[in-house]
């Protein structure tokens, strides 16, 4: 048989356009809902994905992060099929399994499994230093930030106000911004006070108190007991002196652990790989974001979570030791 160029550069053409769609046949693509990008739960999810497609040429699997409205929200879609994975606070993941507080009314969520807890995170109840509030009980007839809803945030500003005997009737105006909207509203005088969660440091904290004279709250005389006493899903916290401009003292809080979880229908072996990119480069992990300088294997895989493992985590752990 004759050798035709013609038919030759064809052939070539067409298995180059074949072993592209192949491969992506062969790939498999989870998201991770996070939160606003000035917090911590876009880094982490960041992170996460940075070492699961370092790589993706031997597991197959591509990972991406989107932005969203935080804990609840990433909880309620990882439920409904649309997100894989999301990093979620503690309390939001228990009160998911119970179809309590922010799922009041909902089924209880008997498939949420846990995959690992990250950072605390640590309130930080931000006010203008011109505003004459020294406790939650002065932000009566003030504009306070509450949080979007859907966010962890929400759920944790209505504990704090339940404590400090406070309720959004309370405020001039109990505004329901975005994490990345709460910094300028300070700095331009929109409102006087914000609630907001994240892990140490976060962005979010970091341009209030850069851009204009911001202090943090000290919650010891904010009901911090109270909250402590009758919620054991949050800890003492500490906000350490000089983190923050303008705020050289340690700061009193409390707060959740963000965790990392996914649905039971997750296959086990996505989940072993995520796991196992995390933990087998952590040195790299912690080194991603501040937050995680501190984190230790240990705590990780047993703190704050209280949905059942999943079982391609569990795996890797107990290959590991740790179980």
């Amino acid at each position: 048989m004759l050798f035709n160029p013609k038919l030759a550069g064809v052939a070539l053409v067409a298995a180059m356009m074949a072993a592209p769609a192949a491969q992506a046949q062969e790939q498999t693509f989870i998201t991770i809902g996070t939160g606003g990008v000035t917090g911590v739960y876009y880094p982490t999810g960041g992170a996460i994905c940075r070492l699961v497609n370092k790589d993706r040429k031997d597991h197959g699997i591509r990972c991406s992060v989107e932005s969203t409205g935080g804990s609840v929200y990433n909880t309620r879609t990882i439920r409904e099929g649309e997100l894989d994975f999301g990093v979620v606070q503690s309390d939001v993941q228990g009160a998911a399994m119970k179809g309590a507080g922010a799922f009041d009314g909902d089924e209880p969520y008997e498939g949420l499994r846990a995959v690992f807890s990250v950072h605390p995170e640590p309130l930080h109840v931000m006010v203008r230093a011109d505003a004459g509030i020294n406790s939650v009980m002065d932000m009566k007839g003030k504009s306070v930030n509450i949080g979007n809803p859907g966010s962890g945030t929400r759920v944790l500003a209505g504990v704090l106000m339940d404590a400090a005997g406070v309720t959004p009737d309370d405020f001039a105006l109990a505004a329901e911004l975005k994490s990345s909207e709460q910094a300028a509203a300070l700095c331009d005088g929109k409102i006087d006070a914000a609630v907001w969660a994240a892990g140490l440091p976060n962005g979010s904290s970091m341009e209030a108190t850069s851009t204009c004279d911001i202090d943090i709250l000290d919650l010891t005389s904010s009901g911090l007991d109270k909250v402590l006493a009758s919620n054991p899903a949050y800890a003492k916290a500490t906000i350490p002196g000089g983190m923050y401009p303008g705020n050289e003292g340690d700061i009193t809080s409390w707060g959740p652990k963000a965790t990392f979880v996914t649905d039971a229908s997750t296959p086990d072996e996505v989940v072993y790989t995520l796991v196992k990119a995390v933990f087998e480069n952590f040195e790299d992990f912690k080194k991603l974001h501040p937050a995680f300088g501190r984190l230790t294997e240990e705590e990780m895989i047993k703190d704050g979570l209280s949905a059942p493992l999943h079982p391609g985590a569990e795996q890797y752990y107990k290959e590991r030791g740790w179980m």
